[in-house]
Formats: structure tokens, C-alpha cells, sequence
């Protein structure tokens, strides 16, 4: 059986669309390679064949695949994260245009850091490249069957993204590259995730999913703890 059925109605077109991208043609996607399915493949002259995997959704669903194909295989794992989504709502599914608007919320390159703490086992190996594209994406909705409650107004849900445009590309090989992300002066050695959470203006949540996901990766290293918490140095 198949991972992922060819075809399949549950692909988006933001996913068909960078699966195209990155295959030297069309007929090199949707590659059958033993028990598994592949987005797609292209010639490298350092490695021969790669394997590309586009993930929109979590690394998760992946991790398990990935794991087994590093084995044998050079693979390049796509993790788009969104920066700007513009929202367009239909009247109805293949219906005109109701409205079309820019959303408020937008993400940021520390975003991939919520999707490779399910990714430690698999990051770093040396068959590995992690790309992420920073991306501007349009978000389809059309009203929704179901209907609120005590409420004039009709839901709406998700029925396609599509991409508008790649900001910029960034790529993922060792430990010291997540690291980089996080864009921290030289001078900041030891810390612990309370000066981290400062250093990058993020919650200090974050900065601990952070922190688990740099010592697992071993870009970092726990060297201790203070009255603030574990204390962690650059290991990369």
C-alpha cells in the first residue's frame, strides 16, 4: 500500500504547485519508489537522484517516511511557512469573488521551530537538507454547510491555497543553521530560555519549544541551572 494515493483530492494546490517547482519535469513527480510515493525527484551532480518531500502540514505525518528513506536516499524535506495570507471568500464552491482581503496575522522564520520538534529524530543527517520557503499564500473559503447558531452570519471554511509568491528560501543542514535563525549577537553564550525568550521578543513558551528543539538537535548544550532555570550553551 501506498503512503499517499497519487491524485489525491486532499492535495492543495499550494502543495501541487511547489511539487512542480522543484521536480526537473512533471513526469518526475508522484515517483513510486518501493512501499513509498514520492512528490518528486531531481538530478543532482553532487548526490545523483534526490528525493524531494513538500510538507505543508506537520513534519509528523512525515517523520517515520523520512527516516526510513535517509537510509538509502538523499532527501530534501520542503517545509513552506506562510508570512502572508490574503484571504478570498467565494459566495460559493466555484463561485465569484465576495470579498478578498489581506489577514491581519503573519508568520515569521521561528515558525518552523513549532514544526521541527517533531522533526529531532530525523534532524541532522548527513542525506538530509531541510529547505524552508518563506511564502505568500491566498486562501480559498466557501461558505460552510454548517450554520452558527443564533448568528446572521454564515461560516466559512477552507476549500484551497495557493501560492502567490516565495519571499525568500532558507536552508537547513546542521545543527549551527537553526541556531542562525534566531539571529542572536556573538556575546550571547549562556542562557537559559527566560534571556532567550528576551533576546527574540517571543513568549517564554516559545523559547523553551525553541530550546528543546536546539539541545535535541544538538546545536545546544544544557550546562547547568539557576534560580531562573536551565542554563544552555551554544554547542554548534
Amino acid at each position: 500500500m501506498f503512503d499517499q494515493p497519487a491524485g489525491s483530492n486532499m492535495e492543495t494546490t499550494l502543495h501541487h504547485q511547489l511539487k512542480l517547482g522543484y521536480a526537473d519535469d512533471p513526469s518526475q513527480t508522484e515517483v513510486v519508489l518501493g512501499n513509498y510515493r514520492i512528490d518528486a525527484m531531481r538530478r543532482c551532480q553532487e548526490s545523483g537522484d534526490e528525493l524531494i518531500e513538500v510538507q505543508c502540514a506537520s513534519l509528523s505525518a512525515i517523520r517515520d517516511k523520512c527516516h526510513n528513506l535517509l537510509k538509502r536516499h538523499t532527501l530534501r524535506v520542503v517545509k513552506p511557512v506562510v508570512i502572508r495570507t490574503r484571504i478570498v471568500k467565494l459566495t460559493k464552491p466555484d463561485g465569484p469573488v465576495k470579498s478578498r482581503r489581506l489577514s491581519p496575522k503573519r508568520g515569521s522564520v521561528l515558525n518552523v521551530f513549532d514544526e521541527m520538534i517533531y522533526f529531532t529524530r530525523v534532524f541532522p543527517h548527513v542525506n538530509l537538507t531541510m529547505e524552508v520557503p518563506l511564502i505568500h499564500v491566498e486562501e480559498v473559503r466557501v461558505p460552510s454547510q454548517k450554520k452558527r447558531r443564533r448568528s446572521w452570519h454564515k461560516d466559512y471554511k477552507v476549500a484551497d491555497v495557493k501560492l502567490e509568491s516565495i519571499e525568500s528560501v532558507i536552508e537547513l543542514k546542521v545543527p549551527s543553521d537553526l541556531l542562525s535563525l534566531l539571529d542572536l549577537p556573538d556575546t550571547f553564550t549562556a542562557f537559559n530560555t527566560a534571556d532567550l525568550a528576551a533576546a527574540i521578543d517571543r513568549p517564554r513558551w516559545h523559547a523553551q519549544q525553541i530550546a528543546y528543539v536546539l539541545r535535541k538537535t544538538g546545536a545546544i548544550d544544557q550546562t547547568g541551572r539557576n534560580k531562573s532555570g536551565v542554563v544552555y550553551q551554544r554547542a554548534a
